[in-house]
């Protein structure tokens, strides 16, 4: 999913990097001060987990955690999931400067998404319901972010159409792993602090 410089054509850096910068200027307007040390955490998680790569063919997978992190943080995961980003890029040479904007939409926009899907039912008062919606955000998320990092790999040039396809097919059975530890840490959650579910938004005024 981290897609280097030198890859996409200036038409597909632009619009990502106005997307980013959109979704990223939202998500500091919303977050909460008190909600800071979540959204610290949820990027550590993120950084850590999305580092680790499994080498399938020109392209590679790995896990990202980023329904969990679309459901907890809401607007806040663009500035969640650019830091990352910019730190793997600095750090560890993962993606690239120039294409950091799009790699974030490829993964902060599905985590919203499946925040206003999924979140409403992983914050139901019913398990099942619950359940279902944390499986489904996992999966999605990871589904989304596979399609979006295709399509700005097919809007840039046919001759991608390949590594399109291998990162489509690859990131399959990381839908299956996500869900399941989706699944669980939420229910965790539900259980021992179920608050920790609401985004870290700042709370409105009562007038």
């Amino acid at each position: 999913m981290h897609i280097s410089d030198g890859v996409l054509s200036k038409e597909v850096l632009i619009a990502g990097g106005v997307l980013a910068a959109g979704g990223t200027f939202i998500g500091l307007r919303k977050i909460d001060m008190d909600g800071i040390p979540k959204v610290a955490v949820m990027t550590a998680a993120f950084f850590v987990a999305s580092l680790i790569h499994i080498p399938i063919g020109p392209t590679s997978v790995h896990l990202l955690f980023i329904g969990i992190l679309g459901i907890l943080l809401g607007w806040t995961c663009f500035p969640a999931v650019l830091t990352g980003l910019l730190l793997q890029s600095l750090l560890f040479q993962h993606g690239g400067i120039t294409a950091l904007g799009v790699n974030t939409v490829n993964l902060a926009l599905p985590a919203l998404i499946v925040f206003l899907l999924c979140g409403p039912l992983v914050r139901s008062n019913r398990m099942w319901l619950a359940m279902t919606g944390a499986a489904l955000a996992a999966a999605l998320a990871i589904l989304l972010s596979a399609l979006f990092t295709a399509f700005a790999l097919i809007f840039t040039g046919e001759e991608f159409t390949v590594i399109a396809k291998l990162i489509l097919i690859g990131h399959l059975p990381v839908m299956g792993i996500e869900a399941l530890i989706t699944v669980f840490i939420v229910s965790l959650f539900r259980k021992v602090k179920p608050e920790i579910l609401q985004p870290p938004y700042k709370k409105r005024k009562s007038e």
